[in-house]
C-alpha cells in the first residue's frame, strides 16, 4: 500500500483530484462507499452504543449488522446492473 500525497504540478500548488483520474479519486470514492456503512450501522443498526457484552455478541452484531445493510443494498444494485 502506498499513500496518496499531493504532487506539484506545473502552475499549481497541488494536484486536484477532480481534475484528472488518479489513485486519490479511487480512493476517496471508495472510501465514501466504507463510510455509509458505517453510518447506516451507527444510525439505524444501533451499533453507536452496543448493548450486548462480550466481543463475541458483538462481532455477532455487527456481523448481523452488515448483512442487513447488504439485503437493504441489494435492490438497488440490482437496478444498476
Amino acid at each position: 500500500m502506498t499513500p496518496h500525497v499531493a504532487q506539484k504540478v506545473k502552475g499549481s500548488a497541488i494536484r486536484r483530484p477532480h481534475h484528472a483520474p488518479c489513485g486519490l479519486c479511487v480512493s476517496q470514492r471508495k472510501r465514501k462507499l466504507v463510510e455509509e456503512a458505517f453510518g447506516w450501522g451507527k444510525t439505524i443498526a444501533g451499533l453507536a452504543k452496543v448493548k450486548v457484552r462480550g466481543l463475541p455478541r458483538v462481532r455477532f452484531k455487527f456481523t448481523f449488522a452488515m448483512a442487513a445493510y447488504n439485503l437493504i443494498r441489494m435492490p438497488r444494485l440490482l437496478a444498476a446492473a
